[in-house]
């Protein structure tokens, strides 16, 4: 009993809480963490299909091996016009999904669970969200490559956006025939292609 007193005490006296309220707190903490990390899955994971030790034991086989997931390489679309962009909005699950920063089209298709459809991202899929990610915006009416009256604080948001799309992702196309293009950060009208 003396441990267990000693211990209540030390966390009364290091916490400034009562040893329930400390535990609760704790229980929370963790639950917490739990639901953050379940969802920043690997989406490599989400395709692994779960292995049953039991029938590999019972059968006293080696437990199969998983195989790793097939992952599309990136089909080069080259020049399209962001009408043509809309068709890779994640409602094809046969088709990449794509979105594009500063004229660029990039393959989100790795990132499904954040750009496909029900994501926190969806919305930007198959859209030219420039305007969007410099303001932090979800408004549909920002989702456009327009970056006139933008700050420099914003064009500085929309560039550390264009970075980690360069790292992460692969370059599939440029944006084409639009009204607004963008050219190092100016918006410059655009000539169409023929």
């Amino acid at each position: 009993m003396g441990l267990y007193a000693t211990a209540m005490d030390t966390i009364e006296a290091y916490t400034g809480l009562s040893p329930a309220a400390f535990f609760t707190i704790s229980a929370a903490m963790v639950v917490v963490y739990k639901i953050v990390c379940s969802m920043f899955v690997d989406p490599e994971e989400l395709d692994k299909k779960p292995i049953d030790a039991r029938s590999s034991i019972a059968t006293n086989q080696p437990a199969p091996q998983p195989q790793p997931p097939t992952i599309q390489d990136p089909v080069q679309l080259g020049d399209v016009t962001e009408e043509e962009l809309r068709a890779y909005n994640g409602s094809d699950p046969n088709k990449p999904l794509l979105m594009a920063i500063k004229g660029k089209i990039y393959d989100v298709s790795r990132s499904r669970m954040f750009y496909g459809p029900g994501g926190p991202y969806a919305l930007f899929a198959g859209r030219e969200a420039s305007r969007a990610l410099a303001l932090m915006s979800f408004d549909p009416r920002d989702l456009n490559g327009n970056l006139e009256g933008l700050s420099e604080h914003e064009l500085e948001v929309l560039q550390d956006w264009e970075y980690k799309f360069v790292e992460k992702y692969v370059k599939v196309g440029q944006l084409v025939g639009t009204d607004h293009a963008v050219n190092g950060g100016k918006v410059q009208e655009s000539k169409k292609h023929d």
